[in-house]
């Protein structure tokens, strides 16, 4: 295989594992907003002895009790646990780690390949100047 043609291969693998990467961080982003506005936005219950829904305060900005702690005469109480929002958030943790390693990595091996092919660039400029000068001695 030509060294050119392996490079550009190379290039495309690292360009494609960046795109990954930013994809799989786009995606753990959109979990962490939406873990976001699960905490911070009010919701409604509908308990079963009323006829309208309760308007709940958020789960994050409330000092009522969750659900964890059992059931209580408060339906909002009753409905504001966190497995939902932590689930969410647990889920972002892999995705974000997956993401930074491919970006990283997809960073790392294009910047590497533009850097070798400068350096041979550069060696050969290098090695056509030194050749320059013995020609112009040698005269």
């Amino acid at each position: 295989m030509h060294p050119e043609v392996f490079d550009m291969r190379f290039r495309e693998r690292g360009r494609r594992a960046r795109t990954l990467g930013l994809g799989l961080l786009a995606v753990a982003t959109l979990l962490w907003v939406w873990c976001g506005v699960l905490l911070a936005t009010s919701y409604e219950v509908e308990p079963s002895y009323a006829r309208r829904p309760v308007e709940c305060e958020s789960r994050l900005f409330t000092d009522g009790g969750t659900a964890n702690e059992g059931r209580s005469k408060d339906p909002c109480g009753d409905e504001r646990d966190w497995p939902e929002a932590l689930a969410v958030l647990g889920l972002s943790v892999p995705l974000s780690v997956a993401g930074a390693v491919l970006l990283a990595y997809g960073l790392l091996g294009v910047r590497m390949s533009e850097h070798a092919a400068e350096l041979a660039r550069l060696r050969e400029l290098a090695g056509r100047e030194k050749d320059g000068e013995k020609d112009g001695a040698d005269t």
